[in-house]
């Protein structure tokens, strides 16, 4: 489901690219904590769908990224 993730510390935002898609989301307001749980979560996408997806102001990327496969 997760392609990549990339957090910025001082603007607390999280940046989520999507496999098959390739489309990324920016989350505004993400605590480093939330990031950090993300990266170690057992399921990402789980972590994803109940943590961040929704809790979270977002907006949508408009540059879709390759899919590399």
């Amino acid at each position: 489901m997760i392609d990549r993730v990339v957090f910025d510390d001082e603007a607390e935002t999280l940046k989520v690219s999507f496999r098959g898609s390739g489309r990324s989301y920016t989350y505004m307001g993400v605590p480093r904590a939330i990031y950090d749980a993300l990266v170690r979560a057992q399921s990402a996408g789980r972590y994803f769908n109940d943590c961040i997806r929704g809790h979270f102001a977002c907006h949508s990327d408009r540059r879709r990224y390759p899919v590399e496969g």
